[in-house]
């Protein structure tokens, strides 16, 4: 793992404003009560788990096409990008359908069709008649997703993968056949789904600095990987809102639009569930007539047509569904159909309310005695964690942990965060708030990494001459919490 570099946190604090950045307004002029408003933002503030910072990370309101509230839970910016994982989906669905209007491609066109050299030598008769329509609905024909392994490509994974049922038959939520309307994007026009997208879709909509990944193959992979701020999603909301048109241009088709938002394939049947309201073409139907595009860990463009208004959130929880239903439960009272007299009062409160959002932070305590100094060496373990120590500070302690024989040293806000590139569990040095504080003899230290969902939770207990070590992250795809580790006090001068 690279040295920790740590960075101001001025460095944080200089705004991006979009090209095409929504207009704001007062939540009265645009038929928007801000009383019902801070009950929202209050539920929302409310969700999740505070001991993990399982929450919120933003929330914007459009009504009318007017911004009538927004906020970041700091350390959360307004200018930062945040991963969108599935929600990825939706943009990838929109290319193919600027694609289609420029004939490029059609949605009924064979997937074999573009994919000569990578297919079977002998291709079932169920792939052969896989179209590009069946992956845009999720309903490809497979009993289970493909693997999709960075050591292969993943279109001949995906090609070689058994397809059981008819397509168009089956729902299957399918992230590599996301991956492969990318592929076909690129085969069809020449150009990564990316940078396609760039003169079509972002750049009208002002999305600037938009980040994907790509597959092994240098493909952008469609169904994941997608970075942007809050407010292009929001922008990117407003403009199907508005049928494809934006700033009095038609930069998607208004027909395309309208297809892939509705229904294309029934996925359950449970009434209270916004996963079992239909799929569309990378969308999702909800309950309220609304559809959205979403991606794990809580990562929306909710789109309400009858309230003529959008909801763009990004955030770390662990359930879903709950985020939803505040929304309908809260937000949905809050939309009248005519402007509401000014309320100066409520909205100062709604707007005190979004100003003041934060991630939970740790204690602010300082260091006992007996603990400044100390090096605890723990045992072989899988996080190949060799040390820690905690060296006191003016305005916030430092962790030192050794690892892989490489010292890194987190500086720790104390009562606020403190902004710093972080490298941990094996993963790159990446942009992070942290802070970090004392409660008795327990030293808890929070890292968030401020452009993900994820949110680490670190807690060292001093006992005597031993530390215990326990961490766990706010989401993930898998086990959250880790092994609990021991350390035993080192000899001093050793």
């Amino acid at each position: 793992m690279p040295r920790l570099v740590c960075l101001l946190l001025l460095a944080l604090s200089s705004a991006v404003v979009p090209a095409a950045e929504l207009p704001r307004s007062a939540p009265e002029a645009q038929g928007v009560s801000s009383v019902d408003l801070l009950g929202f933002v209050q539920a929302l503030d409310a969700a999740g788990d505070a001991a993990v910072a399982d929450g919120l990370h933003s929330v914007m309101v459009v009504r009318h096409g007017h911004v009538v509230a927004e906020g970041w839970w700091a350390p959360y910016k307004p200018e930062l990008r945040h991963q969108l994982y599935s929600l990825s989906k939706s943009f990838t669905s929109t290319a193919v359908g600027i694609a289609a209007a420029e004939g490029k491609l059609r949605v009924d066109d064979p997937v074999l069709k573009f994919f000569p050299t990578e297919a079977p030598a002998d291709p079932s008769a169920h792939l052969k008649a896989m179209r590009l329509r069946d992956l845009l609905r999720m309903a490809t024909g497979h009993h289970g997703e493909p693997p999709h392994l960075r050591s292969e490509p993943w279109v001949r994974q995906f090609l070689a993968h058994p397809v059981p049922f008819k397509p168009g038959t089956h729902f299957l939520y399918n992230t590599p056949a996301t991956f492969m309307q990318s592929a076909i994007v690129q085969k069809a026009t020449g150009e990564k789904l990316h940078d396609y997208l760039g003169p079509r879709l972002f750049t009208p909509l002002g999305i600037e600095g938009a980040t994907w990944e790509e597959s092994p193959e240098g493909m952008s992979v469609g169904g994941f990987g997608l970075s942007v701020r809050t407010g292009d999603i929001a922008s990117f909301g407003q403009m199907l809102l508005q049928r494809g048109t934006w700033e009095g241009r038609q930069i998607v088709p208004a027909a395309w639009v309208e297809e892939a938002t509705s229904r294309q394939v029934a996925n359950g049947s449970h009434p209270d569930s916004d996963w079992d309201q239909g799929y569309g073409y990378q969308f999702w139907r909800c309950r309220h007539g609304a559809f959205r595009g979403d991606g794990a860990f809580g990562q929306y463009c909710i789109v309400l047509p009858e309230e003529d208004a959008v909801v763009a959130i990004t955030s770390g929880t662990r359930d879903m569904q709950r985020v939803l239903d505040i929304v309908w439960k809260k937000l949905l009272p809050a939309f009248r159909v005519v402007p509401l007299p000014a309320d100066d009062v409520a909205a100062g409160r709604l707007a005190s309310k979004l100003g003041s959002l934060q991630v939970p932070l740790p204690p602010a305590g300082t260091l006992p005695q007996g603990v400044a100094g100390r090096t605890y060496d723990f045992g072989d373990n899988g996080a190949k964690l060799a040390s820690v120590a905690i060296e006191p500070g003016a305005d916030g302690d430092t962790v030192v942990f050794v690892a892989d024989g490489r010292e890194h040293r987190i500086p720790c806000g104390r009562g606020t965060w403190q902004a710093c590139d972080v490298a941990w569990a094996g993963m790159p040095a990446r942009p992070a708030a942290v802070a970090g504080g004392w409660d008795q003899d327990t030293f808890t230290l929070r890292i968030c990494f401020i452009e993900t969902p994820f949110v680490t939770t670190v807690r060292l207990a001093m006992m005597d001459d031993e530390v215990r070590m326990a961490t766990e992250n706010n989401v993930g795809f898998g086990p959250v919490k880790q092994p609990e580790l021991v350390g035993k006090s080192r000899e001093p001068g050793k």
